[in-house]
């Protein structure tokens, strides 16, 4: 008998969807399926896959009303945010603009006696196993490089955005990806683990927990197959002493409070000059308490549920641990009247933390930002490296040459100035320690949905 996945609204805690997960048979044939189609799929000439997945795209765009409402519905994004439509077109369109020079064979010689080349060619069929908290943004990073270049991919959605996976496969069957070549697969753990233990994709990425991360490798081990893990982050803004204040306050509290908190990327400590720390503080709470926590399908609503009841008593307890060992916090959840000990969770401003504490060391992932006075660049630096994970961090400087300087000497994916919480498609998405490894987007992450193949081609001459 199969398992059926539940997926928990977290706006009134009802069963929104359920679906069974496919057994393990059947999710083999579906892997051998893809295998089968993804040769023709790949013979096909570079733009008519362009095409293809552009008007794939162009479907999953004309379902915005109802993918908005399905998502608040799913993981409690409010709808006046309009779902994560910008994001992903931006993203699809550099990485389409791209592809005919990213694919392209670097020729090394091509004379009368040799012709010498490296292509890249897809790696056969890439599983995407996606998160739910922005179930279309994440999956389409892989997705749409992965069909361009010719791979056929096997999507795993989150249990709390099923309805996510059903519509990218709606989306682009109706574009005329072939059926076989994009799968949209119900899976469990076991499953899941036992397709990748098989040897049954050229290429796994994975966003998800730390442990999520080393279940996949543990499951590819031997395989050789490549993985891509982004697996969190605790990142941390710094506002230096030359910042813009009032700039500072509204990009890093967006940062942190943005989808309730639940972005890979969000701000989950701060720390602030001497000279600005109070004023900050100060701005930043009161920031926080102009939050509209509520109910995600109602228009005026800024801050909907947390995805899970669970994720909102750990951001709890962490909180709880730390106004115990001497934190205090600056918002009172009582002028947020929504907050009901569940999925709905007030914002939270924490000062007097250090990094003996948990909320300021391990990943939140909720609408929770420590903040902390420093004397320096050196003191900052050590501060924001002091930590398991690596994604991205946010200095706030009217000096650039400084921000570059520190940028050097950070532990991180990727180094913002004056902005956070935002990916460059034209740069590169990665990560290090326990966020993981692997790129995504730009020119790296047709990379990692191909392999490269060299030609030596010597001619016969007379």
């Amino acid at each position: 008998m199969s398992k059926t996945i539940k997926l928990i609204s977290p706006v009134d805690g009802s069963v929104y969807v359920e679906r069974p997960a496919l057994p393990l048979p059947e999710a083999q044939a579906a892997v051998a399926r893809a295998k089968a189609a993804q040769v023709g799929w790949a013979a096909r000439p570079l733009n008519e896959r362009i095409a293809r997945v552009q008007a794939g795209l162009d479907a999953l765009n004309g379902m915005k009303d109802r993918v908005v409402e399905e998502l608040a519905r799913q993981m409690g994004r409010p709808v006046r945010y309009g779902g994560e439509f910008g994001g992903m077109n931006e993203r699809a369109a550099h990485m389409m603009s791209i592809a005919d020079e990213a694919l392209a064979p670097e020729v090394i010689e091509d004379s009368p006696r040799f012709r010498r080349e490296l292509r890249r060619e897809p790696v056969g069929t890439v599983f995407v196993i996606a998160p739910w908290n922005y179930p279309f943004l994440t999956a389409t990073n892989t997705i749409v490089p992965a069909l361009i270049a010719g791979n056929a991919v096997i999507l795993k959605h989150a249990s709390q955005t099923l309805l996510a996976g059903e519509r990218l496969a709606e989306a682009f069957h109706a574009g005329g990806v072939p059926a076989d070549v994009f799968q949209n697969l119900v899976l469990d753990h076991e499953t899941t683990e036992a397709l990748i233990a098989a040897r049954s994709f050229g290429f796994v990425n994975f966003t998800g927990s730390v442990a999520g991360g080393r279940a996949i490798e543990r499951a590819a081990a031997g395989t050789f197959t490549a993985t891509g893990l982004e697996l969190g982050g605790k990142d941390p803004g710094y506002v230096r002493f030359d910042a813009d204040l009032d700039a500072a306050v509204d990009g890093l509290m967006d940062g942190a409070m943005f989808n309730s908190g639940q972005c890979c990327c969000g701000i989950e400590r701060i720390y602030v000059h001497d000279s600005l720390y109070d004023a900050f503080v100060e701005k930043a709470a009161a920031w926080a308490r102009q939050a509209k926590l509520g109910d995600p399908l109602h228009p005026e609503t800024t801050m909907g549920p947390m995805a899970h009841r669970r994720f909102a008593d750990l951001v709890r307890e962490q909180v709880s641990e730390a106004v115990l060992a001497g934190a205090r916090p600056l918002i009172d959840a009582a002028d947020f009247p929504a907050d009901d000990g569940g999925a709905y969770l007030a914002p939270q401003v924490l000062v007097d933390v250090t990094h003996d504490m948990r909320v300021m060391r391990e990943e939140s992932f909720g609408p929770v930002v420590g903040i902390m006075p420093v004397s320096g660049d050196d003191e900052a630096i050590a501060l924001m490296n002091d930590c398991d994970y690596g994604l991205t961090a946010s200095i706030w400087t009217a000096d650039p040459e400084a921000a570059s300087e520190i940028g050097a000497r950070l532990e991180t994916g990727t180094v913002f100035m004056n902005r956070c919480d935002y990916l460059d498609p034209a740069l590169c998405w990665t990560g290090c320690k326990d966020t993981g490894r692997g790129a995504a987007l730009g020119h790296l992450g047709y990379l990692a949905v191909t392999r490269p193949k060299s030609y030596h081609l010597k001619k016969v001459t007379a």
